[in-house]
């Protein structure tokens, strides 16, 4: 019997798996580094773009917050009927494809939105969606969910007999229990929030734009699409880069559980219940904020869909054929990082974090452009970046998982001659299908919403669903794209079903 942990499974293939994304981050930030143009320095456009990158991350970040701990509270404390559905659906902004929920949005708050036709009744000027507001609109719209989950995690990690001892003493739960996980959680959560409205690109395209209301992603599209100033799009990825850099590493540092003390797992009783009116007028505006703009995207692409043209069934093709290939991939390199352990795997899974797909596209672009067109690329380099981006996710669902395999069976691995392929086919795959099968699934949701590194590579013949409905809300054949919208959340939550059922079927682990 072995005495101390054995190598099962050889370390070639985690060595080539962190190579991969290594060169896939730190490959395209160096050939972006050369290539940059470092003696012209910024521009005062190029910081305008800076200021409002970091601006409407720190404001849509903390307004998600913000919003968030209300309804956290107000789901941590109250037991209603479909109070487990709401849960659920907090989850669907963030496999939603980005233009689809945009695309509802508009349905709701654009010009010709539900919210303009009721001010419209009333005598009210319009409203804009377009600029600062809409960017940090969308991003709530994104991120209130996410922060609600977060929070709302670490209300129930409260222990039941916390809240019971509160009461019998009459002692203010807010101040004694409340207030000191919120500190400990909310400053994560902002940070995790702050680093995805950072490189958050497809919202900044569609509905920021101009001077005022440019991010640095968008800054780099422009500069590769329109000016093809690959210096100075090399230079804004870097700085790019360097930003999400710095919040990935601040985020790392601050994000930790709360350390509220272990319980009996005893269902949580609440004695110290506020107003229920003011719980229920929280969860009620945070379902409406959800749910309409989900509805809107129904109503107005069911009329549409019999009458879609060839171009966007073949663009739907093509984004299936790149989320499976992407999923596929991420899914195997992450198994074989999590197979191979250690701190330095660690920090390879966290690394795609601070390398947005716009800096990794552009150093794509740079280093296939003096050889070949990039746009015949597309669909391959589109996989592998989607596939690298969605690292991280899939590797915190499975790593925890490979972990305890390892230890639980590892010694009796060794002792049977279980190792390589055997080990991984016999013991680990059946107990890590659950989680490996959720990670798949979230990885190929991902890439089906992707419109980052397809939009820098692409031409007509290589345009993914989300490209095409992008194109088709710009030439304002907006009955076109709703119909478009319905069919690219319908295959992006199908395919996550797949996925995710599929790895539960017969499943007794």
């Amino acid at each position: 019997m072995a005495q101390r942990p054995v190598a099962l499974t050889p370390r070639w293939p985690g060595a080539l798996s962190g190579a991969l994304v290594l060169v896939l981050t730190l490959g395209t930030l160096a050939a972006v580094g050369w290539r940059a143009e470092w003696g012209g320095g910024l521009s005062p456009a190029d910081w305008s773009a800076i200021r409002f990158t970091v601006t409407q991350a720190f404001v849509s970040a903390g307004l998600s917050v913000i919003f968030a701990i209300p309804v956290a509270r107000a789901l941590a404390r109250r037991r209603f009927f479909g109070r487990k559905v709401l849960i659920t659906l907090l989850g669907a902004p963030f496999l939603l494809p980005v233009i689809v929920a945009i695309f509802g949005l508009l349905a709701v708050f654009g010009r010709s939105g539900l919210i303009n036709d009721v001010l419209g009744l009333l005598g009210i000027p319009p409203v804009s969606i377009y600029g600062f507001h809409g960017v940090v609109l969308a991003h709530v719209f994104f991120n209130l969910p996410l922060a609600t989950r977060l929070i709302l995690q670490g209300w129930l990690s409260i222990p039941a007999e916390r809240f019971r001892l509160a009461a019998t003493l009459n002692a203010p739960v807010g101040r004694l229990l409340e207030w000191p996980m919120l500190r400990a959680v909310v400053p994560g959560v902002f940070l995790v929030i702050f680093l995805i409205c950072l490189t958050s690109f497809a919202v900044a395209l569609t509905l920021g734009g101009g001077p005022r209301a440019t991010t640095v992603e968008l800054a780099i599209y422009q500069a590769l699409r329109f000016d093809f100033d690959l210096g100075r799009a090399a230079l804004l990825a870097c700085v790019q880069f360097g930003l999400c850099a710095v919040a990935a590493v601040v985020a790392w540092r601050v994000t930790g559980p709360a350390a509220m003390g272990a319980g009996l797992d005893r269902s949580v009783q609440r004695w110290d219940r506020a107003s229920a009116v003011v719980d229920a007028l929280a969860i009620t505006l945070a379902a409406l904020f959800l749910v309409l703009p989900l509805s809107m995207i129904v109503l107005k692409g069911l009329p549409g869909l019999a009458d879609l043209p060839p171009s966007i069934w073949h663009a739907a093709a093509r984004s299936i054929a790149v989320a499976v290939v992407s999923a596929a991939l991420c899914s195997v390199l992450a198994l074989a990082l999590a197979l191979w352990g250690g701190p330095v795997i660690a920090v390879v899974g966290v690394l795609p974090l601070a390398a947005s797909g716009l800096v990794v596209g552009t150093g794509a672009f740079l280093l296939v452009y003096p050889f070949i067109n990039p746009a015949r690329l597309a669909l391959v380099v589109t996989a592998l970046v989607n596939a690298t981006l969605a690292l991280p996710f899939v590797l915190r669902a499975i790593a925890p998982a490979v972990a305890d395999v390892q230890a639980d069976f590892g010694r009796l691995g060794a002792a049977l001659g279980l190792r390589g392929w055997a080990w991984v086919r016999i013991v680990v795959l059946p107990r890590v299908r659950r989680p490996l099968g959720f990670g798949t699934g979230i990885a190929a949701a991902l890439s089906m919403g992707d419109l980052g590194v397809i939009a820098l590579f692409a031409g007509q013949s290589q345009e993914t669903l989300p490209l095409a409905m992008f194109r088709l809300m710009g030439a304002f054949r907006m009955e076109t794209a709703a119909a478009a919208a319905l069919v690219l959340v319908t295959l992006t939550f199908v395919i996550f079903w797949i996925c995710d059922k599929g790895a539960r079927r017969d499943a007794d682990l």
